[in-house]
């Protein structure tokens, strides 16, 4: 009696794709809207459990809104550009191109065999000319807003990938996708300027409270790293240097300065002829940014130079250290080792002075720097106030002498986007002797990415070694000129990918305003939690530049994010890399896509890690077996008719209509599938133990059965849904089931009863029973009457629930 998985889900796959069943009418507004994303996949080669994961949530969701008269838009497509696919390249001897097209063809299998209900006729892939042309458009316009440019800058390197990282794309000092150790270098790169969306990237974090994690809002929030506070001017002769403090209640506290080796100041004082700064600076360089902020032992060199602390006047000496960067702040930082951790351990090893400046019961800076709030002291004027309070006046002070101003930073940097690689979008500019650096026509684009070329993986970008892609003409005044030859990080791509399917054809813009402003924000955005720092907050950065660009009307493009966990095998995180991968086609063969999808949201809350179960993907095969036996019982002929009685019929049905409620709650308030899942599960087990199945009671229960699982497990539902004659079309259109509010309540309660607030018994009683009758009840239950010893003087009954009997002692 066990169903025929294979057949059922071949046919059923055929036929939703033959009917064009989830093609979304996109111009409709006839139902509300509902845009259903999941983060689109890389083409790696094949499917993974957590892409499994990933996918079957968001086709839930979508299934569950169709269900109940949405017009749902669920889409999907490829993030194909990317260094897998030349490393690929490289290793195997093959065309990127073809790679990663020949790893498309197989996962869009995959994920067919799996029953999602995409929208394929508005599939993109972004390694294509007719996506990257509008990456490239949108570069342009960038460009004419200011908000790309190029600068020599220090970067990160990646020696294994060959390749620059942004800041975002290193962990720990390790490269994000490799893991190798990165380097530093001084290239020219092309930059977006995402610092000047900061403060509108954290206020757009209240939009979002109600419907993101929190961990991905808290990590967002620390990744920008807003800081208040002030820039101070020091005095070195006639000279200034700027440094920006987060405590300026702690100016009377700094006792000496630090640069950071690269500060300009060293050249402009001829610090870098002395022979030990020179080999200060030249050690340093030999360390990677990381190395430098993260090296707990703190070196330095003096200078011999002096500078004024503007506040008291005293001179207080220079010096260079590594952990300073010229890139954060001003490259120099005033020092005040009493109540920064660093700036102690420094001023110790160097026989610097201490100063206290706010006390606290808390602080013993003998051992250690105090670092938190508390009341001025050796401050002059500003002593006695609270270190909060002096932070306000000391800006105000300063402001006053035009000794410093306030002032707000950000750990944000900008957004780096060149990469030395060939599988991805050229950068749409040229160079030109005489008009200097300029954006490609428009009309010219796409800059196609040339197919004749050697990729080595080592060195410059492989571009660089093709005349005809190099060499061009200059559109504005005719001469000579070279094309760019970086690509860009593939992050570029997926920023506004999920805009692009609303509008997949069009040839004009990269989509039409009207339909963008219709289906955005997305309802509902599913993917890894690791994607916090960077696609995430790239795309909230692509859609305000969108927006102030005038195509598109909101603010926000999610509106709601479901991270969901790893799926781990022995407590490992499944990947390719680690060689730990369970192979979805191989489950898929062995037990049916309905099975693997069922188990994939049974065996933990989405957002939870899961662990990969070999015994439990049993259970959940043996559970869909026990539906389709269900089934052969209910509706064999010449079943022998069992006569049961309207009690068991209502309870049959109250436990149906309970599990309609609890169902529709686990999926509409909390996407608690599993529970959802699993209160399913308990209906079949009443449904089992009903006498009369055959009866009209066990097939309507049965009905609403096969449309509940629907969801979960599409292909064994429709079979079921036909053979039963439950519904002409797709049981994918069909609406979900209501529940009756009157056949949910239980016909009898358990009710406490108190006797002077004491727990003396519980009474088993029908449902909405009056006062007098419960009073009645417990006055003959003899074991709690024995407590009743004199008076009744009053009694509390709370219906359903609780008695009280007030008995004077």
């Amino acid at each position: 009696m066990f169903y025929d998985f294979s057949s059922i889900e071949k046919k059923w796959q055929k036929i939703w794709i033959d009917k064009k069943l989830f093609e979304t009418d996109i111009n409709s507004k006839e139902k509300p809207k509902f845009y259903c994303l999941v983060m689109f996949p890389y083409p790696s080669g094949h499917l993974h459990m957590g892409h499994v994961r990933n996918y079957v949530i968001g086709d839930v969701i979508a299934q569950y809104k169709r269900m109940n008269g949405f017009n749902v838009f669920h889409p999907i497509g490829w993030d194909a550009f990317g260094l897998p696919a030349e490393n690929a390249a490289i290793k195997n001897n093959i065309h990127p191109k073809k790679w990663t097209k020949d790893n498309i063809d197989y996962m869009r299998n995959q994920l067919k065999q799996l029953g999602i209900s995409y929208d394929w006729s508005r599939e993109i892939s972004t390694c294509e000319p007719e996506y990257y042309r509008w990456n490239q458009w949108l570069f342009i316009k960038m460009f004419e807003k200011g908000l790309a440019y190029k600068k020599i800058s220090p970067v990160n390197w990646c020696p294994s990938c060959q390749t620059v990282l942004a800041n975002e794309q290193v962990e720990n000092g390790m490269c994000w996708r490799c893991g190798s150790s990165v380097e530093e270098r001084n290239l020219e790169q092309w930059f977006l300027k995402i610092t000047k969306y900061a403060e509108e990237l954290l206020d757009g974090h209240k939009l979002l409270e109600d419907g993101w994690p929190e961990e991905v809002l808290i990590m967002q929030k620390n990744w920008i790293g807003k800081s208040t506070g002030a820039e101070v001017d020091f005095s070195i002769g006639s000279e200034k240097i700027r440094i920006f403090t987060t405590r300026p209640d702690t100016l009377f506290g700094a006792t000496f300065l630090v640069l950071s080796p690269e500060h300009p100041s060293i050249e402009k004082f001829g610090l870098h002829k002395k022979p030990e700064i020179q080999e200060y600076i030249k050690n340093s360089k030999k360390k990677t940014r990381n190395e430098r902020i993260l090296n707990r032992e703190k070196t330095g060199v003096f200078t011999g130079l002096y500078a004024i602390n503007p506040v008291n006047n005293e001179k207080i000496p220079v010096w260079i250290a590594d952990y300073v960067l010229l890139e954060y702040g001003t490259g120099a930082i005033m020092c005040v080792p009493a109540h920064d951790q660093r700036d102690w351990e420094f001023a110790k090893k160097y026989n610097l002075k201490i100063r206290e400046v706010i006390k606290s019961s808390e602080s013993n800076i003998e051992k250690q720097a105090y670092e938190g709030e508390g009341t001025m002291i050796n401050s002059g004027e500003f002593s006695g106030l609270s270190s909060e309070k002096g932070k306000e006046e000391i800006i105000k002070w300063l402001e006053k002498k035009g000794l410093g101003t306030k002032k707000i930073n950000y750990r944000l940097k900008d957004w780096l986007i060149s990469r030395q690689r060939y599988w991805g979008t050229p950068i749409p500019i040229i160079y030109c002797e005489k008009c200097g650096i300029i954006p490609v026509d428009e009309k010219e684009l796409p800059v196609l990415l040339p197919e004749n070329v050697k990729i080595t993986g080592t060195g410059e970008s492989p571009l660089k070694s093709v005349p005809e892609f190099i060499e061009t003409k200059c559109h504005r005044c005719g001469s000579s000129a070279k094309r760019e030859t970086d690509t860009m990080d593939t992050f570029v791509d997926s920023s506004w990918y999920f805009l692009r399917y609303c509008d997949p054809k069009n040839d004009r813009l990269p989509f039409d305003k009207k339909i963008v402003d219709y289906w955005l924000p997305v309802d509902q955005y599913i993917g890894g939690i690791e994607h916090a720092c960077m696609h995430l907050m790239y795309a909230r950065f692509f859609h305000k530049v969108l927006r102030d660009l005038g195509l598109l009307n909101s603010d926000e493009p999610f509106t709601r994010l479901l991270t969901q966990g790893m799926v781990t095998l022995g407590g490992v995180a499944m990947s390719k890399s680690r060689g730990n991968i369970v192979e979805p086609t191989e489950v898929i063969e062995k037990y049916g896509a309905d099975t693997i999808r069922l188990y994939i949201l049974f065996a933990a809350p989405p957002e939870k890690q899961l662990e990969w179960s070999d015994e439990a993907i049993e259970g959940c095969w043996r559970f869909l077996n026990r539906i389709w036996r269900l089934k052969e019982i209910i509706y064999q002929e010449n079943q022998k008719k069992i006569s049961v009685s309207k009690e068991e019929k209502d309870k049959l049905l109250r436990k149906l209509h309970q599990t309609i409620k609890k169902v529709t709650d686990d999926i509409e308030k909390r996407y608690q599938f599993n529970t959802a899942i699993a209160h399913i599960m308990e209906l079949v087990n009443e449904l089992y133990q009903y006498k009369s199945l055959g009866d009209e009671t066990s097939k309507s229960v049965f009905e609403k059965i096969v449309v509940l699982i629907s969801p979960f497990a599409p292909h064994i539902a429709e079979e079921l849904s036909e053979k039963i004659g439950l519904k002409e079309e797709s049981i994918r259109l069909a609406n979900w089931p209501e529940f009756n509010p009157e056949l949910i309540e239980e016909p009898s309660v358990e009710i406490v009863v108190q006797i002077n607030g004491k727990l003396r018994g519980k009474i088993i009683t029908k449902r909405d029973i009056s006062e007098e009758e419960i009073k009645t009840q417990v006055l003959n239950d003899t074991k709690i009457k024995n407590y009743i010893k004199g008076q009744i003087v009053k009694q509390i009954y709370i219906p359903n629930k609780l008695l009280n009997i007030v008995v004077a002692e």
